[in-house]
């Protein structure tokens, strides 16, 4: 089963041309990624240069303004979402502010998607520390970031406590210290939230996410999901879903 959960999991991250392959918006997951601090994956969506993207539109007849331009509506979207996502509003638009400077001297196509890619890993960066400011021990940040690298695996207190070398007491104790919940709560809360940007941004089927994210059965994801946001994942879908 964790080869499965696996393969769903990879081919959403990766987009690889499998038969489970599922069409994206690629405007709402680059944001995601962003606000959830997902480094690794917005790497992969920076590989291709902002200059050389297709589809941007014309807001200047003069080809280095248009960009510079799209630059700007990337910095204002960068900090609306990661404001949203809970970094102070002014940290945000700082960011925002010297980068638009640095982008408006620029001379080259070059030079603006450079400075477009370290933007938005900085923004993306800052939030990724941000879901962890309040964790004082290097035991349990580590644990979150092994979290979030394996959403797509059964983790248990064992599991995590041998990775942090604790006991599995003293994790669990240390854990709801520095976080204010539980693990298992911990980790639902963080599948919970890869499964919204999954039934946004894709057509996987609520099954298909479940057997992703390692959950038991299909009935138990709806149940967490449910008990979470206050929504099942069919309806969830029903009000956020976008098109391209």
């Amino acid at each position: 089963m964790d080869k499965k959960n696996a393969l769903y999991y990879r081919n959403y991250i990766t987009r690889d041309d499998g038969i489970l392959r599922a069409p994206y918006n690629p405007e709402l997951e680059f944001y995601a990624a962003i606000r959830e601090g997902d480094v690794s994956r917005l790497r992969e969506l920076l590989l291709i240069p902002l200059h050389t993207k297709e589809g941007l539109g014309r807001l200047s007849a003069d080809p280095l303004q248009n960009l510079k331009y799209h630059f700007t509506v990337t910095a204002a979207l960068s900090a609306r979402n990661c404001i949203a996502g809970g970094m102070d509003v002014s940290t945000a638009y700082d960011i925002s502010d010297y980068y638009i400077m640095k982008a408006d001297r620029a001379r080259t196509f070059e030079t603006i998607s450079e400075l477009h890619n370290l933007m938005c890993l900085e923004y993306c960066r800052r939030m990724r520390a941000l879901r962890k400011e309040k964790i004082c021990s290097l035991h349990i940040s580590k644990s979150i970031d092994y979290i979030y690298d394996h959403l797509h695996v059964r983790m248990t207190v064992e599991k995590l406590s041998h990775e942090a070398g604790l006991s599995p007491a003293y994790f669990s104790r240390l854990f709801k210290k520095e976080t204010g919940m539980t693990v298992s709560t911990y980790i639902n809360v963080c599948k919970i939230r890869t499964a919204q940007n999954m039934l946004i941004n894709s057509d996987y089927t609520p099954a298909q996410i479940a057997s992703a994210l390692a959950f038991p059965s299909q009935s138990y994801f709806t149940e967490v999901f449910k008990k979470i946001t206050g929504l099942t994942p069919a309806r969830f879908r029903e009000e956020n879903f976008r098109q391209i």
